[in-house]
């Protein structure tokens, strides 16, 4: 009887462990900031030219924190290079805020930046704009 007892436990327990979901988190947030000075979306500059791209990043649930801040850039289709590559520490962990000053390089073509956040389960959320260089 005892055996056939701590065989239905067991049982049971299989049956709970198996029918709990992973949680696979929420994405972290990131944004562009907009107005004023910055620039939010792709557009066509001169050579030479500076912008600044404003980025507000924050965590979307309690527990999983801010570790990463990366930006990388690509020119004319090509592979994408970090160009910045910041840890998160301390209240950045909670909410980032970061303006980056790019200046367009002096070769007409194109120069795609990818903003990117990561939090601590490694889940990344990444926004993009494109400068086309005339």
């Amino acid at each position: 009887m005892k055996s056939i007892l701590s065989m239905f436990c067991l049982c049971g327990v299989l049956f709970f462990a198996s029918s709990c979901e992973k949680d696979e988190g929420k994405l972290p947030n990131i944004a562009f900031k907009t107005g004023g000075i910055y620039t939010s979306a792709s557009k066509i500059v001169a050579l030479g030219d500076t912008i600044v791209v404003g980025i507000s990043a924050s965590k979307s649930e309690d527990k999983d924190v801010l570790k990463t801040f990366d930006v990388s850039r690509s020119y004319d289709g090509g592979a994408n290079v970090s160009v910045l590559n910041q840890t998160l520490t301390g209240t950045e962990a909670d909410a980032f805020e970061g303006d980056i000053k790019i200046t367009a390089r002096n070769t007409p073509g194109t120069e795609k930046f990818l903003f990117t956040v990561i939090n601590r389960d490694g889940l990344k959320n990444t926004i993009d704009l494109t400068l086309t260089v005339q």
